[in-house]
């Protein structure tokens, strides 16, 4: 493997035994260790906040992989966030359906309201807007994802409900 930038290799760390634990039970449920890589992807982005590069690092050795071999799978999936985003992160589907029916002004409803463009966080840290790739809410379109959770048939009407829901 490729020796690591100075500051990359300060940076990288070990975990609580608890999430560690946690780790290696994934690596555990598959028969080749890279295999667990979405899943410990998704521990350490909770731990950190996001998925950054000693982050990257970290994965790379737990899973005996190239750093190269898990910027692949973190740049391919949209619900791995590669820099902080708001304590929610609305995500809004840009594809045909969701187009066809009204996604453009969803997110024009939302930037209104929020006072940012997608791939911006609100200055308090609370929400970040982005557009992301399919949903797989196309009979259920216009829709959006916060989190995990998923909201469909979207209006301005139902987005302004489900934003005044978000607790601070």
């Amino acid at each position: 493997m490729n020796p690591l930038p100075k500051e990359i290799e300060e940076e990288i760390q070990s975990f609580s035994p608890e999430v560690e634990a946690e780790i290696d039970r994934h690596i555990a449920k598959y028969p080749v260790k890279r295999s667990a890589i979405l899943p410990i992807m998704f521990i350490v982005q909770r731990e950190r906040g996001y998925l950054d590069a000693a982050g990257i690092a970290y994965i790379a050795r737990r899973l005996d992989l190239t750093i190269t071999d898990v910027w692949e799978v973190a740049t391919f999936y949209t619900m791995i966030n590669l820099k902080p985003v708001g304590k929610y992160h609305i995500q809004v589907c840009r594809t045909l359906s969701c187009q066809l029916l009204g996604a453009e002004k969803i997110v024009e409803h939302i930037s209104k309201r929020l006072g940012i463009k997608p791939g911006e966080t609100t200055p308090d840290g609370r929400f970040t807007l982005s557009w992301v790739e399919c949903l797989g809410s196309c009979g259920t379109a216009p829709a959006m994802q916060i989190g995990f959770d998923y909201y469909e048939n979207l209006t301005p009407e139902r987005v302004d409900e489900i934003l005044d829901s978000l607790k601070e």
